[in-house]
């Protein structure tokens, strides 16, 4: 068998409601592991251990939500446009499951960045919004965001909706570069990145090892939160089907 069709059989295979179903039910016990480690290890070490910014003082530490934050607030979006352009070119329903969970946890980061940013303004810029660039290009990705759920609300039928979406979020990626060059193309008052660098990082590894934890520590909180929302749905989906109805009279023998 050619390593083509060794691929596309896998690919067809991870994109089955029951094998994804399995395999999404030991990844995220691991997931919620790392989850909770990380996020001990990255509050511990941000909060305690990492000493006060010269400048910002410990107005500073507030980095630990934000800039985690941000960066899941773009990577989910890029998750979610990816797998809604291939339940609309290959009709895959797991990618339209998966870009539509997707949606209310890339929202909620995309809030926690622009709030727990306003609150660092404050005492920085003296406001707690400016509209520059970053944080312009920022607050268009939130509305694109609830643009997709609430296309997701418009329509009956699933798949229409998930086709719909997927088209919004296409057309949205544009503003994903937007985002990331805005520092470097325009005059903003956001910083530029920090862990891109890390040959040359812009502050000290005792302030960027705790802020890294707290990157995988979100990264892997998404995975989480993710494929619970997704397992619940397929369910839903594949309630009437042999292996879901075997699935939960097993459930009730345990229970019972």
């Amino acid at each position: 068998m050619s390593l083509y069709k060794k691929c596309h059989r896998w690919f067809h295979q991870f994109a089955s409601p029951k094998y994804f179903y399995d395999i999404s039910h030991i990844i995220s016990k691991y997931a919620i592991v790392v989850c909770i480690i990380c996020f001990i290890a990255g509050l511990y070490g941000g909060l305690i251990l990492a000493p006060a910014d010269y400048q910002q003082g410990d107005s500073f530490r507030i980095m630990y939500v934000h800039v985690p934050a941000a960066w899941m607030a773009l990577f989910v979006y890029v998750v979610m446009a990816v797998a809604g352009g291939i339940g609309l070119i290959w009709h895959i329903k797991l990618a339209e499951i998966v870009a539509r969970n997707s949606a209310p946890i890339g929202a909620s980061f995309t809030f926690l960045a622009l709030v727990s940013g306003a609150i660092w303004g404050k005492p920085m810029w003296g406001a707690y919004w400016v509209w520059d660039a970053r944080l312009t290009s920022f607050l268009i990705l939130f509305f694109l965001y609830l643009g997709y759920i609430a296309l997701q609300s418009a329509f009956e039928d699933r798949r229409v909706a998930a086709r719909a979406g997927a088209i919004l979020a296409l057309v949205g990626i544009v503003n994903i570069p937007i985002i990331h060059y805005s520092v470097e193309w325009w005059s903003t008052l956001h910083q530029g990145s920090i862990i891109s660098q890390i040959d040359k990082p812009t502050v000290h590894m005792s302030m960027l090892i705790p802020l890294i934890f707290m990157v995988l520590a979100f990264k892997t909180f998404y995975v989480t939160s993710l494929l619970i929302r997704v397992r619940t749905e397929i369910l839903e989906y594949e309630s009437n089907t042999s292996w879901v109805k075997q699935l939960l009279r097993d459930y009730k023998n345990v229970t019972n």
